[in-house]
């Protein structure tokens, strides 16, 4: 069952939560960094794995609310799997760039 519009707010601000985010930003930021120049938006991409790493706190923060309402967080909230919650910072940051 989808989370509540109260209950997405509140996982938006959960700052455990929002920790979680951080460290899948910064897993996807390492991963963005080596991967081969030639990759569609590898600029873009690169721009923003740099601004994660210098940022960290801002780009979870940033984040955030387009993670919150991925379908896979809206099933399962804060007893998301790390991987599930990968794929849903992934999938944020792609749509973002």
């Amino acid at each position: 069952m989808a989370l509540t519009y109260e209950e997405s707010a509140a996982l938006m601000r959960d700052a455990i939560f929002v920790e979680r985010i951080k460290v899948a930003c910064l897993h996807f930021a390492d991963y963005i960094y080596g991967e081969a120049p030639s990759t569609p938006g590898h600029t873009s991409r690169l721009r923003w794995s740099s601004n994660t790493f210098s940022a960290p706190d801002a780009a979870a923060a940033g984040i955030a609310p387009t993670v919150t309402m991925d379908g896979i967080v809206q099933e399962q909230g804060t007893a998301i799997t790390d991987t599930d919650l990968q794929t849903a910072v992934e999938n944020a940051v792609n749509k973002m760039l």
